[in-house]
């Protein structure tokens, strides 16, 4: 399961809405795409990241991890032949948040060709044309969702031409996901906080889209604690939900509201593995619990990160699970990419259900 802030993708379920107003929507089944501008939750298996390495960031990490040398390492070998290239720099191209440009940068790179025991030109040959200098326009709400989500993505199919416009009066400053997982092991159901910021003046409403992995998984009620639900559509070829929450109120610039749901999800056939929310624009804060029957305890949970949807995920570490079976993670000045929380289940009686799948993805 996965979501996001300014668009929420999780494998069950989606975003809520604001005002202090509790709902209980018959879910609107449909085919085709329904949605205007809000969050959308999209899920990707843990396993199905490509891993194949063909941009300069790829090759680089690649290189690093086959040789084994940390960025410390790496700078200092540079340093005794006298190149400073700072750890802050190295993390950055490797990253893809900068590439090496100017003249002894590019010297550089042409001696970690050598220190990471790669053929001449291996990294040079995969530099991109040099990057605008100075202030550039920052993307729009399409763009900005293209980066994370890539073309063609369900959260594009769910929302169709409203997709262009996805959320543009209002972004996200603080959410808190609660992922509930049943004693079968699958999702039972997912409630989401949503703290959101005007934009501009005259913002009344946000939408959310939330993707399920499993066509068993099938949202069954939906309660808003804060705003008032005005569309609910499952759209079942899409496995995805649309919510559209309003908050009562036309917003003042800047002005912020607080939108809160939750979604009780159908038994699925197969276990649920992992959640993720996908965020467009820089969060405040994020929160995300994942509560476990105690019958299905998994035997081991990590956190993880994706630049976008499809990447490999990296910053793998392992959380542990607290007297309340839950496990959580909490980032401050959360940065635009796919935020997750995975888990394993043992093979027989005291790791849960004992199987692992793909999981239910409310999005």
């Amino acid at each position: 399961m996965s979501s996001d802030t300014d668009t929420d993708e999780a494998h069950a379920t989606g975003p809520g809405s604001t005002g202090s107003q509790a709902t209980h929507p018959r879910v609107t089944e449909a085919h085709t795409t329904a949605a205007r501008t809000g969050e959308a939750i999209t899920t990707s298996a843990l396993h199905a990241a490509a891993t194949g390495a063909d941009t300069f960031p790829g090759v680089l990490r690649e290189a690093l991890n086959r040789r084994g040398l940390s960025l410390e390492r790496v700078s200092e070998r540079l340093r005794v032949r006298g190149i400073t290239i700072s750890q802050a720099t190295l993390s950055s191209w490797q990253r893809g948040r900068s590439q090496p440009e100017r003249a002894r940068s590019l010297q550089a790179v042409d001696v970690l060709e050598e220190i990471l025991e790669l053929p001449a030109g291996a990294l040079r040959s995969l530099l991109g044309p040099r990057r605008p200098r100075g202030r550039t326009t920052p993307p729009d709400a399409e763009g900005a969702a293209l980066q994370i989500l890539g073309e063609d993505s369900v959260v594009e199919k769910a929302l169709g031409a409203r997709f262009r416009h996805f959320n543009q009066e209002t972004s996200s400053l603080m959410v808190h996901d609660i992922v509930r997982v049943g004693e079968t092991g699958t999702l039972s159901g997912i409630s989401t906080t949503n703290v959101l910021r005007a934009k501009r003046a005259g913002a009344d409403r946000a939408i959310f889209v939330l993707s399920f992995d499993d066509e068993a998984a099938e949202p069954v009620d939906i309660k808003v604690t804060c705003g008032r639900l005005a569309e609910a559509t499952y759209l079942k070829g899409l496995k995805s939900l649309v919510l559209e929450i309003h908050f009562g109120r036309e917003l003042a610039k800047l002005d912020t509201t607080v939108v809160s749901y939750a979604v009780e999800v159908s038994p699925s056939e197969t276990p649920a593995t992992h959640y993720e929310r996908w965020s467009r624009t820089n969060l405040h804060e994020y929160l995300q619990q994942v509560f476990f029957h105690p019958g299905a305890l998994p035997a081991d949970c990590h956190r993880y990160v994706r630049d976008k949807v499809g990447d490999p995920p990296r910053g793998r570490r392992r959380i542990p699970l607290s007297e309340a079976h839950d496990v959580h993670v909490l980032t401050s000045r959360c940065k635009p990419g796919v935020h997750g929380v995975a888990w394993e289940y043992g093979t027989g009686g005291t790791g849960g259900p004992g199987a692992s799948g793909t999981g239910d993805r409310p999005g």
